[in-house]
């Protein structure tokens, strides 16, 4: 069946055989947390659960902050941050 489309364009509504298969598996909610470091796949795996345990789709900033703070994290003032910069190691 011709489309008229570009030959990547996959047309879902037509009706695929099970010898057929599609180019790849196409889900709204998929994960893409292999690219990100420890800490944000940490954070990214406690937005995902506080949307699921809250029954949200998208949080707010406040809740984000929640989150971020449930996860250990806190404002350090400048002068410990200075401290920190000029302590040995």
């Amino acid at each position: 069946m011709a489309t008229g489309f570009s030959p990547g364009f996959v047309d879902r509504r037509r009706q695929h055989t099970p010898s057929e298969k599609l180019p790849y598996e196409r889900r709204q909610f998929g994960n893409s947390y292999g690219e990100l470091s420890p800490e944000a796949k940490e954070l990214a795996l406690a937005i995902d659960s506080y949307k699921l345990m809250h029954h949200r789709r998208f949080v707010t900033y406040e809740e984000l902050l929640q989150i971020i703070k449930s996860l250990g994290y806190r404002r350090v003032s400048q002068v410990e941050s200075e401290e920190a910069a000029s302590a040995p190691a």
